[in-house]
């Protein structure tokens, strides 16, 4: 809802009652007026007036200059025809009496406060001709509406402003996830074949070779338009263009596997995980965390689990599961092919925690770092992108020699997750 909105509501009922509040006025000081009936006839057109025009007030789409013209044009020809229809000398309100107020603040919730500006001193010099001196009660009434009317313009300008950086900052970020999406698949699963090709390309040689070189020089290019807009893209040296950021190791199961953003192989969804179906859906549409990674558990794999379901929010828990699987290809990847992992699955009250640790030689300091600039965004988008978009959070602990883990967590009140 607009910002400004519950103002041109405050404004329907403000017209409204102070309308009423004339009427009673006249109603009240009849007998003092010199020509009643001239003042009486002023007030059922004002009355039929605000009545009937209720919803050219309710919003700012409706509310045009020429009804706000119309509205003023009203208005002070009530303050004028005041001192015609009352009795010569007394002093007392206008015919509009505060009503007047109205019409200046709709100019104000339309233009802002040049417009009030304008509208307000119109009124003012209506009401400076009305009592014929510049008495200091109408000075001070003059001041306060041009001063109040303009005041709230200004205010509405600073909503209106700031409700269009809102919905821009929204923009971006709605755009930026997006593009971390695809950014995300497409490490997952393009840049994998293409890595695919250049290796068999090599190993067969001839026209392969050069279809191998072809497809390393567009796995270059994809991992700079990828790396564009997420972090910073490095200069590659010639010799790492030749070779497409790196030669591709098979995964866990035989099959290549993408560079992660350490230099790890990135899982298709995941690789060294499970499928999207091996889960059994809840009734409520959830899933078991357990299932998903007891798909991961293999020879050099342990997986521990809680003895309960460990329920998510279906695309929560395949997610969780995906950065997993990315988790367990880095290590196929640096530990070697005799390193052992172990995935540990906790479920707390408030979150889940998936740990997932390795007896590998660790990451020397400063690599990660060195992969992201290369475009090697494995750790930046198949983990760290996975679990920011659920609104959880992924740690990487690894110290040279003793191994590396990596700690995901979800809190149960994140963005796609279920309860229990």
């Amino acid at each position: 809802m607009s910002v400004e909105q519950p103002l041109w509501r405050a404004l329907t009922g403000y017209r409204v009652l102070t309308m009423a509040y004339a009427i009673a006025l006249f109603g009240y000081d009849h007998d003092e007026y010199a020509r009643p009936i001239g003042a009486a006839a002023y007030l059922a057109v004002l009355a039929v007036w605000t009545l009937a025009t209720v919803g050219r007030v309710s919003s700012a789409e409706h509310c045009t200059l020429r009804f706000l013209v119309a509205d003023l044009t009203v208005a002070v020809a009530g303050i004028l025809l005041s001192p015609v229809v009352d009795t010569a000398g007394r002093v007392g309100p206008t015919l509009p009496s505060i009503w007047t107020a109205g019409a200046v603040l709709g100019f104000a919730l339309k233009g802002g406060w040049r417009w009030a500006a304008v509208a307000s001193a119109v009124v003012g010099v209506a009401n400076l001709i009305e009592r014929g001196t510049p008495a200091q009660d109408t000075v001070h009434n003059v001041l306060l509406v041009w001063i109040a009317s303009v005041a709230i313009g200004y205010v509405v300008e600073v909503a209106r402003a700031s409700e269009r950086t809102l919905a821009r900052a929204l923009e971006v970020d709605a755009a930026t996830r997006e593009r971390e999406r695809l950014a995300r698949d497409i490490h997952d699963s393009v840049l994998q074949v293409l890595a695919m090709v250049q290796r068999r390309g090599a190993e067969i040689g001839g026209e392969a070779a050069e279809l191998g070189r072809m497809a390393g020089e567009q796995e270059v290019a994809l991992r700079t338009l990828v790396a564009g807009g997420l972090v910073p893209a490095a200069r590659r040296s010639p010799e790492q263009v030749s070779r497409g950021g790196g030669e591709p190791r098979p995964g866990p199961d035989g099959s290549p596997a993408a560079e992660g953003g350490d230099g790890a192989p990135a899982p298709a969804g995941p690789s060294a995980g499970p499928s999207a179906g091996t889960a059994t859906d809840a009734a409520d549409g959830s899933r078991d965390l357990r299932t998903l990674l007891a798909a991961c558990a293999n020879s050099r794999v342990s997986f521990a689990e809680p003895g309960a379901p460990v329920l998510l929010e279906t695309r929560a828990a395949e997610e969780l599961a995906a950065a997993v699987g990315a988790a367990l290809d880095n290590v196929d990847r640096h530990a070697g092919a005799d390193a052992r992992a172990w995935i540990l699955l906790e479920d707390e009250p408030d979150e889940v925690i998936v740990t997932v640790r390795d007896d590998g030689p660790g990451i020397p300091e400063g690599r990660l770092a060195d992969a992201e600039r290369e475009g090697r965004l494995g750790v930046a988008l198949s983990i760290r992108g996975r679990l920011r978009e659920l609104g959880g959070s992924a740690e990487l602990l690894s110290v040279p020699g003793q191994g590396t883990e990596v700690e995901l967590r979800i809190p149960r009140t994140a963005r796609g997750s279920g309860s229990r």
